[in-house]
C-alpha cells in the first residue's frame, strides 16, 4: 500500500493545525547561524535550497506569473512546515533503527529512471533546472513517509468488524450501485480500421495489443449509467446483447464501435462486498488520528528553530504565548 497522495494532502492539514502556530510566533534570527540554513529540527539543518526546490516544483509550468511578496512568504511557510514534518519522521525512523537504506533509495530511483530511455532522465533534470541531489533528498523524504505509515502506524491499527458494520449501515447510499452498461469502445480513423479492431478484440487480443497491432486505433472500457446513454447511440445499443458489437458509428468525423461487455442491474453491495471500501475509509481516518497524535507529541518534545526571515510579521497581540516551549526562533 502506498501513502504518497494521502500523506501529501494530510501534511497540509497538519501544517495548518499545528505547524502554522510554530511559524507565526517565531522570534528573531540567530546571527551566528550557518549560511543557507533556514531551520533546525533537533539540531538537523533544513536548507534554503530544499525549500526553493519544492517551491519551484509547485510553480512548474506557471509561465510568467509573478506572485506577491506576501504570497511567496505564505507558501514558503507552508513548504517549510512540510519539510519540518518530513524531518521529524525521518528522525523517528532513525531512532527506531529502520531508516530508509541506501538500497531502498537506489531501488526507488532506478524505478523512476526505468521510465526514461538511456540518459534522458538526467537530460530532463538539466532542462528543468532540477538539482539531482535535491531530487534525491526529496525522494528519500517521501520514502521515509511511506515507511513510517506502513511499518509504524499501520501495524498499530485494528479495524473491528462491528465498527465496519456500523459504518456500512449508516452509509448505505454509498454502496448502492446504479444500473448501467459497460462497453468496450473501439475507435479509429476509418470504418475499416474500426471493423478490424473489433475483430481482433473479439478474437481475444487485449486493448493494448489491438492498439499496438493497428496504429491509430484505440480500445478502452467505458461505463454508462442507465438513462445516460447519448441519444445518438441509442439506436445502435438498445437491443445489443452481451458480447455483441454495434456497426461502425460515424459521429463528428469519428469512427467507433461499441461492444457490450456487461449489462448491470441496480444493486446494493452486501457487507462482504463493501468491506474493502469500508476498511479503506476507516483506515484512513485512523491513520489521520494516529499521525496527528504522534506529531503533536513529537512537536512538544522537539527543538525546532526557524529563521524569522521567511515568516509573516508578528502582530502585537500577545500571540507568542501559545508557542510550544520546544519550538524556538533563530
Amino acid at each position: 500500500m502506498t501513502y504518497k497522495n494521502y500523506t501529501e494532502n494530510y501534511m497540509k492539514k497538519i501544517f495548518l493545525v499545528v505547524i502554522l502556530g510554530c511559524l507565526l510566533f517565531s522570534g528573531c534570527q540567530n546571527k551566528s547561524e550557518e549560511p543557507g540554513v533556514i531551520a533546525r529540527v533537533n539540531g538537523k539543518p533544513i536548507y534554503l535550497t530544499q525549500l526553493e526546490y519544492k517551491y519551484d516544483l509547485t510553480h512548474e509550468g506557471n509561465g510568467g506569473f509573478v506572485p506577491s511578496v506576501e504570497q511567496v512568504r505564505d507558501e514558503y511557510g507552508q513548504i517549510l512546515g512540510d519539510l519540518i514534518v518530513q524531518e521529524l519522521v525521518a528522525q523517528e525512523l532513525e531512532q527506531r533503527e529502520i531508516p530508509v537504506s541506501d538500497k531502498e533509495l537506489k531501488d526507488a530511483e532506478d524505478e523512476v529512471r526505468s521510465d526514461y530511455p538511456d540518459d534522458s532522465f538526467e537530460q530532463i533534470l538539466i532542462e528543468e533546472y532540477v538539482d539531482l541531489n535535491a531530487w534525491r533528498s526529496q525522494l528519500k523524504y517521501q520514502l521515509a513517509m511511506d515507511k513510517f505509515y506502513r511499518e509504524i502506524l499501520r501495524p498499530e491499527i485494528k479495524i473491528d468488524y462491528k465498527e465496519a458494520e456500523q459504518y456500512y449501515r449508516t452509509h448505505l447510499s454509498d454502496f448502492y450501485m446504479p444500473a448501467g452498461f459497460r462497453f468496450i469502445m473501439v475507435k479509429g480513423l476509418s470504418k475499416d480500421l474500426v471493423t478490424k479492431g473489433v475483430e481482433l478484440y473479439r478474437e481475444g487480443l487485449s486493448p493494448a495489443a489491438v492498439s499496438a497491432k493497428l496504429r491509430n486505433v484505440s480500445v478502452r472500457e467505458i461505463w454508462i449509467r442507465s438513462g445516460q446513454v447519448p441519444a445518438g447511440w441509442k439506436p445502435f445499443v438498445e437491443n445489443l446483447e452481451v458480447g455483441e458489437a454495434t456497426s461502425v458509428i460515424t459521429q463528428k468525423n469519428e469512427f467507433f464501435s461499441l461492444i457490450l461487455n456487461e449489462k448491470k442491474k441496480a444493486t446494493l453491495l452486501t457487507p462482504l462486498q463493501a468491506y474493502p471500501t469500508v476498511e479503506k475509509v476507516l483506515l484512513e481516518k485512523m491513520l489521520e488520528d494516529k499521525f496527528e497524535a504522534w506529531l503533536k507529541n513529537k512537536l512538544s518534545v522537539s527543538n525546532i528553530r526557524i529563521s524569522k526571515e521567511l515568516l509573516p510579521e508578528m502582530e502585537q497581540s500577545g500571540q507568542g504565548s501559545s508557542l510550544p516551549e520546544a519550538t524556538k526562533a533563530e
